[in-house]
């Protein structure tokens, strides 16, 4: 099962608005049903040794007042979750898709702020718009940990000064291009057992955002690493297009 594959935390989703998951009933629209997510954990804490803990939103639809949320938290926690993650938004489950829920309904911080205070015994962990590390600092004063979710694709190398800012740690103080030639190994690996190097490289892309030459190595990329062939030379090659600067880490 999960526990054996070596995850150290199962997540129970209760904030996917998708129209797939609303009509098995899970996900978002399960916050009208705070008790059959309580019976959900229930069951999953009897099969794994490991922490259940649960992500929601604030609301959905017009279930979407802060009392609601405290309701949902108030009810859940009887299973025995004691960590919760909550997209600081609620979901519209009719008129918006899942990307213009996590766009359009407006961000409510106060509110997680609140709900930690009313229940200090449990982990309240924010997510939502959260895109810089200063900006996580100051969640963190008030809550006990910070999801980051989109920022981290849209600019990954921002966690290059995450161990020194917030574990007291040294950082590696790798350089973006010390980043990608890490990944070699891994991208040979992959290409032997039949894979294709743009499976890997998308994931890539916004290595260098803001940097010189950034968009040279997306454009590079795009075009070159989905041909048929396509091995580790592609990315070798636009790599050396591209500045190999070290100053200013967490730019």
């Amino acid at each position: 099962g999960v526990e054996e594959w070596g995850y150290d935390e199962i997540n129970l989703n209760v904030g996917c608005p998708s129209d797939r998951v609303q009509n098995g009933n899970f996900g978002a629209a399960l916050m009208a049903r705070p008790e059959i997510v309580a019976e959900c954990v229930v069951a999953m804490k009897q099969a794994v040794d490991v922490p259940v803990t649960v992500k929601h939103r604030i609301g959905i639809d017009d279930i979407d007042q802060y009392e609601d949320m405290h309701r949902f938290v108030s009810i859940v926690q009887e299973s025995g979750c004691k960590r919760f993650a909550v997209h600081a938004r609620k979901a519209w489950l009719q008129g918006l898709n899942p990307k213009q829920n996590r766009e359009i309904p407006p961000l409510r911080y106060e509110e997680i702020y609140r709900l930690k205070n009313e229940f200090p015994h449990l982990t309240v962990e924010i997510n939502g718009g959260i895109k810089t590390l200063d900006a996580m600092q100051e969640h963190l004063e008030k809550l006990d940990a910070v999801m980051i979710g989109r920022a981290a694709y849209d600019n990954p190398y921002m966690f290059s000064q995450v161990d020194s800012l917030f574990y007291g740690e040294t950082d590696l103080g790798l350089s973006r291009h010390e980043i990608v030639e890490s990944m070699y190994p891994y991208i040979e690996d992959w290409l032997a057992k039949g894979g294709r190097l743009n499976q890997v490289t998308r994931h890539m892309m916004n290595l260098f955002v803001g940097r010189p030459r950034g968009k040279l190595w997306r454009r590079n990329l795009t075009i070159e690493a989905p041909k048929d062939g396509a091995g580790l030379q592609v990315l070798q090659d636009t790599l050396a297009l591209i500045p190999d600067i070290k100053d200013d880490l967490a730019a």
